[in-house]
Parts: structure tokens; C-alpha cells; sequence
């Protein structure tokens, strides 16, 4: 047993090992001249053994965007209850979206995902679905709102997107394309309750 758990931390070490050499790489080069052969280099790992783990320079770059999606401080998005109020359950979802939207290190990493897909609509269609996976929490909310019939919408997940698009015309676009500060506090908390207010104006 020893030996396995031994095995085990080695193989972590050199995913994470992957991981933080991949990270600088995208960002020092960005998406296309960044090779799994300098990945593997800058890890201190064989090519095979970046392959082992990761099938492809695009799921290696997915697994970036999950981790740093993991490790924000956002945490486990809050499932719908039917006893709480919606504006309180909503303001939650969002300042855990927002959490994330501000952090830095996720904006470089979309700056590089943004610029790769621009030369490569297949490419940016897989990234997109990729993080729209990390974005369902939105729509799981909606949609049981709605099947309990505290929310009037036929399609969530179009509410869903109109919702983000509130969100992220201040807390992620200006910050990608432009280099807008990140938010404060107190501006991303303005956000949240406008965007809330204006969902549920339409939807509640």
C-alpha cells in the first residue's frame, strides 16, 4: 500500500509539476507557439509523460482553466432552495462568478484563450463549450426556479446566458480586451445586486 500511495503523490507532483509549467508557457508565448515539448521541458518531465496526462495541448489547457476555476475562492455553488428567497440565492451564485471573473490570473489565461480561438473558430468553439461546462451552475438554478415555479422562463439556459451577459460586459470583457482594472469590492457587489434586479424584473 506504501508503495502505491508513493506512486500515487508522484504521479500528482508531476500533474501539478505539468500544470505550472504549462501556465507559464501559455503565458509567456501564448497558445500556438507554446509546444507540449516545452511544457515537458520547463516540468522536468518526458513528452510521454505530459501526453500521459494530458491527450492534447487543448485538454491541457481546459484542465488549466477547471483548476483555476476549482481553486478560486468561490467554492460549491449553491443549489436552488425553495424555501429561500430568490434575490438572496442569486446574489450568492453571482459574487462566486464575480470571485472568479476578478481573479488575475484566470483573465491572462482567457486573454490567451481568446487569442487562440481568434485564428481558429474550431478551436474557439471547443474552448467555449469547454468553460461553458463550468458555468452550468447558472443554468441548474434557473431551471429548477423555473420547474418550481418561482421563475416564468421556457429557456433557461438562453436566461442563463443574458444573465452572464450582465455580469461580464463589467466584470470580464472590459478587464480581457482592454485592460480595465480589476473590480473593486464594492463595484463588483453593484454588479451582482443590478444584475440580479434586472433578471428577476424580467423572469420572477
Amino acid at each position: 500500500m506504501d508503495a502505491i500511495d508513493t506512486r500515487l503523490r508522484l504521479t500528482d507532483r508531476k500533474r501539478a509539476a505539468i500544470i505550472g509549467a504549462a501556465i507559464e508557457e501559455f503565458l509567456a508565448a501564448g497558445f500556438d507557439a507554446t509546444s507540449m515539448d516545452r511544457v515537458a521541458a520547463r516540468a522536468s518531465v518526458s513528452k510521454r509523460t505530459v501526453y500521459n496526462h494530458f491527450p492534447s495541448k487543448e485538454a491541457l489547457f481546459a484542465a488549466i482553466l477547471r483548476q483555476l476555476w476549482d481553486s478560486s475562492d468561490a467554492g460549491e455553488a449553491p443549489a436552488y432552495s425553495s424555501s429561500q428567497p430568490l434575490r438572496g440565492q442569486l446574489l450568492d451564485l453571482l459574487s462566486k462568478k464575480l470571485s472568479l471573473l476578478n481573479d488575475e490570473a484566470f483573465l491572462s489565461l482567457a486573454r490567451v484563450a481568446i487569442a487562440a480561438g481568434i485564428h481558429s473558430p474550431e478551436r474557439a468553439r471547443d474552448m467555449v463549450a469547454r468553460m461553458g461546462e463550468r458555468e452550468e451552475d447558472l443554468t441548474v438554478w434557473i431551471r429548477a426556479a423555473a420547474a418550481d415555479g418561482r421563475l416564468k422562463t421556457t429557456d433557461p439556459v438562453f436566461a442563463s446566458y443574458q444573465l452572464q451577459g450582465l455580469v461580464k460586459g463589467f466584470a470580464f470583457w472590459p478587464q480581457v480586451t482592454m485592460g480595465q482594472a480589476p473590480l473593486s469590492e464594492a463595484e463588483q457587489k453593484h454588479i451582482a445586486e443590478s444584475a440580479a434586479d434586472m433578471f428577476l424584473a424580467r423572469y420572477a
